[in-house]
Formats: C-alpha cells, structure tokens, sequence
C-alpha cells in the first residue's frame, strides 16, 4: 500500500552532500571574504536549487539538506538558551577518521526558550515546497551523552534528574517552535541508543559513573517529555545513528535486541529509520517488537559509498525484515545523511542522487505509487 503521510515508503535522513557553490561560499567566509548577510543570500539559491532536486527525484518529504549546517547536531544545540561550546578532545572517536574537537556543556540551569533560529530554516522550505517539509534536529541525549557529568556543572545542577527534567523541557518549547512554524513532519536524530547497544563503548560509560543499563530509559524519558502534547496531524520519526562523518563510523557493533523492546514501546515515536546497511547493525529479529500503526524505514542503502546497491539484493532484505513485522509497516531510505557535517561523505553528487533515485522506482515497484 502507498503512504500517504510520513514516513514515505521511499524516504531519506535528512542531510545531504554540499554544492560546490555552497563550499565556495562558505571557505570565502570562512577568510573573512564573504559577508553572512552574502552567504545567507547563497544558501537560500542553493537550497531552492536543492529542493527542486528532491522533488525531480521522487521525494515526498523535503528537507534543506541542512546546507546551513556546519554539523547535524552542534549548530542546533549551540543554539540552546544555556549552551556554550568550547574546544576539547572528543571522548567518542571515529574509526579512521577524526572530526572537529568542539564540546558544549551547559552554563546555567536550562528551561528557559529564545526562538530558535532553525525555525526559519524550516518556514524557507516550507515556502519552497508544496509537497511534505521535513525538519531534522538532535535528540534531547546528544547533549549528554558524549561527557555524561563533565557537560552538565554540579554548581548548576547537583542533581542530574533536574538536569533531564529541564533538558526534556526545552526541547518540548523547541519542538513547540517548530509546530507553531506549521512544521509537521519532525525527525529527531538519535545516535546514543545505539553507541549503547556497543559493548567496546559501555566499559566507557561505565568508566565516567553513568550506567548504561539505565540511561536508555532516562533518554526515552526526555525524549516522551519533548514530544508530549503534539497536535494530531504531526509525525515524529527517530533516526538511530552508528556514526557518519567522511564515511566512517563510531559503534563498530552491537545489533538493537538490547534496547528493541523499549524504543518501539516506551518511546512515543510515530517512525523509525533503522541503519540496516552492514553487518554492525545485527540482524532484523529486534523487529519482532514493533507494534501495529509504528513504522520501520529501512536504511538498507549505505551513505556512505557511492557503489549502487542491486534492487534484487534490498528486495531479499525487506523479505528479510518482512518475517518479523508486517511489510504495510516497512519503508526504504538510505541509511544515514549524506553530509552528517559540511565535509560530506565519500562520493559523488551524482552517486548520491542515484541512490535516492533508486529507493523511490523500488519503493514504487513493491508498494506502489
């Protein structure tokens, strides 16, 4: 059966490889060349170009690419009335390759909400699009995972419970912005639960005082706290990461039989986009939890090459998946962005829009359009 509201059987995460002009753009201003009233003017060309694209390929939801993103997830939290970012060593490392060394940590007691200005990112797509405009920001544990108590000052929060209190209440104002924005299609990107499901990155958590058993239910808390109250019409999908920067990864494996049963039951999520293109995802079994009227997208299409993948290999695949819920609640999407960050994975533009191009004709051959 087709879809008439997201998540779309043929979908995508969100970010996708920057246009050479954008790249320009942005390394003249990074010299001081270019001013950012004259980048913002680039962006904007740039992302309606983009949106077309989309559109020319089949997409039903609609995204900026977040081309004004140096970063999937500290832009938008540096953003946070009560966040500062600051240089430091990352206590999460990639396997061969190392991204920027900037930390946030939080400089006075959260709850508090200034507009953010991502908001305006998602009125200029809705202005630009007539089919579904999709935003995408972090999930409310990406402000902790990475240094659990380091991010968060015991002179500001002796308890830790306020401080999930709190952040959960400010992504709710966030998520209330966007709403109000007329955003109904909302994806929070979610990498903590899976770097949980990890056995070489629990010894860590552990390491640091934090206990990995238990954080995956003080996460679902804050994230049921930000979507609570949401209007009937809205879809919020969650995106389970493993890593994406220049096409390497952090959680190395580990599948999501730790954490299924809670993720598809406890966390009030309409959809989930579920890395399924490598052996480190595990295997399809998790699944078996997923309840009527929750949506599964498949991410069975790697980002992180430009190597085509065969149809007839994703069809055994969702076959695959197929035994343990029911394929009216399947869809196919990539398995991550394209350009976690502002360097982009390892392939071509044009390797990207096959792919996309791809996940829309076999969308349409096994579910119709």
């Amino acid at each position: 059966m087709t879809r008439s509201k997201p998540p779309f059987r043929a979908d995508h995460v969100g970010s996708l490889l920057r246009s050479a002009a954008l790249r320009d753009a942005r390394a003249q201003r990074d010299r001081g060349a270019l001013s950012a009233a004259a980048l913002r003017e680039i962006e904007d060309r740039e992302i309606a170009a983009l949106i077309k694209k989309q559109e020319s390929v089949g997409l039903q939801s609609i995204t900026d690419g977040e081309y004004r993103r140096a970063s999937w997830q500290t832009d938008f939290l540096v953003a946070l009335d009560g966040v500062e970012s600051y240089r430091g060593e990352r206590a999460f490392q990639f396997h061969g390759a190392a991204a920027h060394p900037i930390q946030l940590r939080v400089n006075k007691r959260l709850g508090g909400y200034v507009p953010h200005p991502m908001i305006e990112h998602f009125k200029f797509v809705k202005a630009h699009t007539k089919l579904t405009p999709k935003m995408t920001i972090p999930s409310p544990s990406t402000l902790h995972f990475r240094f659990g108590r380091k991010v968060v000052p015991e002179t500001i929060y002796p308890s830790m419970d306020e401080f999930y209190r709190d952040l959960g209440a400010t992504w709710r104002k966030v998520v209330g912005g966007f709403v109000d924005a007329g955003c109904r299609y909302l994806q929070l990107d979610e990498t903590n639960l899976t770097y949980l499901c990890d056995p070489e990155l629990r010894p860590q958590v552990v390491a640091r005082g934090d206990d990995p058993d238990k954080l995956p239910l003080v996460y679902a808390g804050m994230i049921n706290a930000a979507i609570a109250d949401l209007p009937s019409d809205m879809t919020i999908s969650m995106h389970l990461c493993r890593g994406n920067f220049r096409s390497t990864f952090i959680s190395a494996g580990g599948g999501y039989e730790p954490i299924a049963e809670m993720l598809f039951n406890t966390i009030k999520v309409h959809g989930y986009f579920m890395e399924y293109d490598s052996a480190r995802s595990g295997s399809f079994e998790p699944l078996r939890f997923v309840p009527k009227g929750k949506t599964v997208v498949l991410g069975l299409v790697t980002s992180k090459t430009g190597t085509l993948e065969s149809k007839d290999a994703i069809r055994r695949r969702i076959d695959e998946a197929a035994k343990f819920v029911d394929i009216d609640q399947l869809c196919l999407s990539p398995q991550c962005g394209f350009a976690s960050t502002e360097e982009g994975n390892l392939l071509a533009e044009e390797e990207q829009w096959a792919k996309l191009r791809m996940i829309v004709e076999l969308a349409d051959e096994i579910w119709g359009r």
